[in-house]
């Protein structure tokens, strides 16, 4: 029987001598979704997805990969995966064809349909010599070669870099038949936008450390967002407050500003006691909410900076 989780860690912790790379890193990441991982350049996300293919050894915890050892069933891992790094390097004196077709007899493909018909939607150039490519016509190749053997699970880095946004979306939809037909995929990205078009769930990781791990709607459903009220009349000073998960922030002549959580329907039916002309509420993309976890950490440091 089949692991219900595709990649599971505990407490997965690199140092680079003093350096952390990542430090008690707790992943779950089921079967059959795309799992978004984000953070910027520098928080960790290549170094979780090379201590996942055992690339690098862990300072201290452990990882299983569909239900193996990282370390221990690397070999029988790698096999089941696809992988497609974030800096990629290929032989330049192959063509596409030759180098796909070299990754095809070490993978033991034997019927090669499926990598001609992605390399055919991406329109990858598998007849020039891989030196003589651009950059997105190389990360094309990196796809395929990710996905030609149709594995279990896929570990993207930064897998739309350099692709222009008529084949990111054929990616995405590539990606969306894969996972509807079980596949898994690991996501590390610090595209904010593609990650909200694409993932199940998002893991956010900050200066090393998994700050946050959820589905999209259960992040943007605990998050903050702001209440403006225009009413015809100005309503009483106290309205708004008191209200369980209701944050009034002003209130100016008829305008009333407030931040609200979890407690929208009751903040409207406070409101509708009197005339209200207009209504404005802030709804909160992931961008917005990721960027407030990185506008902590410098408030923080500021902080720490000036003491």
């Amino acid at each position: 029987m089949e692991p219900e989780l595709a990649i599971e860690s505990h407490q997965l912790t690199k140092f680079y001598g003093k350096n952390r790379g990542v430090e008690d890193l707790d992943l779950d990441v089921r079967r059959g979704e795309i799992y978004g991982f984000v953070g910027p350049n520098g928080a960790g996300k290549s170094t979780t997805v090379r201590l996942l293919l055992n690339l690098i050894r862990p300072t201290r915890g452990s990882a299983t990969i569909l239900g193996m050892d990282a370390q221990r069933n690397a070999k029988d891992v790698r096999a089941r995966l696809g992988y497609l790094p974030g800096e990629l390097r290929m032989y330049e004196n192959l063509t596409g064809q030759q180098l796909l077709r070299f990754f095809g007899n070490v993978r033991g493909v034997t019927d090669t349909t499926y990598m001609y018909e992605i390399a055919e939607r991406l329109s990858a150039e598998l007849g020039r010599r891989i030196g003589t490519l651009s950059r997105g016509n190389k990360q094309k190749l990196g796809v395929v070669q990710a996905l030609m053997h149709r594995p279990d699970l896929i570990l993207f880095d930064e897998a739309t870099s350099g692709l222009d946004p008529l084949m990111q979306q054929e990616l995405y939809a590539i990606l969306d038949e894969y996972r509807g037909q079980g596949g898994t995929v690991f996501f590390s990205s610090h595209y904010l936008d593609e990650v909200e078009r694409i993932c199940d769930r998002v893991g956010v990781i900050r200066d090393g450390t998994l700050i946050l791990s959820d589905t999209l709607e259960a992040i943007q459903e605990k998050q903050v967002r702001r209440l403006r009220l225009e009413f015809a009349e100005p309503p009483p000073a106290d309205i708004l407050t008191g209200l369980s998960g209701v944050q009034k922030e002003s209130q100016d002549g008829t305008t009333v500003l407030a931040l609200v959580q979890d407690n929208l329907a009751g903040a409207l039916k406070e409101a509708a006691r009197y005339t209200v002309v207009d209504i404005e509420y802030e709804e909160r993309r992931l961008e917005d909410i990721f960027l407030q976890y990185y506008d902590t950490r410098e408030e923080t440091h500021a902080a720490e900076s000036s003491a």
